[in-house]
């Protein structure tokens, strides 16, 4: 089969996050997230590819999360006969509840997955109350 005959395919676009969530030019992909809980925490699971631990932030201000993720350019040497991954940057917020601690969130990345632990107040946790 011949070069030529294999035309790249461009990623499916529709997983950008919208125009109006990036401050910066460029675009935005809104990564995809897995969050599961657990009466102490909440996990939250975030596929960020490409992005490098120094040009991830992850900020809370007024109960916002917010995940900013920036790729950098791939090489131009590479001659693509298929591309999937699109050169962009990653954008995700989350509304916090009242229940998660949020001086004790913690963060976890490696090989472009961002785990977040959210742990729950006290008050939020269950509990039992014997009866005396």
């Amino acid at each position: 089969m011949k070069d030529k005959e294999i035309e790249a395919r461009k990623k499916d676009e529709t997983n950008v996050a919208a125009k109006a969530e990036g401050t910066r030019e460029g675009i935005y992909y809104r990564p995809k997230v897995d969050i599961f809980e657990t009466e102490a925490e909440l996990t939250l699971i975030a596929d960020i590819p490409g992005v490098e631990p120094d040009e991830l932030d992850i900020d809370i201000a007024d109960d916002t999360l917010t995940i900013v993720g920036k790729v950098k350019p791939a090489d131009e040497a590479h001659n693509y006969i298929m591309q999937e991954y699109g050169v962009g940057n990653f954008f995700r917020q989350f509304t916090l509840s009242e229940v998660i601690d949020q001086e004790k969130i913690n963060a976890n990345f490696s090989n472009g997955v961002l785990t977040l632990k959210l742990p729950k107040v006290e008050k939020a946790k269950p509990r039992k109350i014997t009866v005396g």
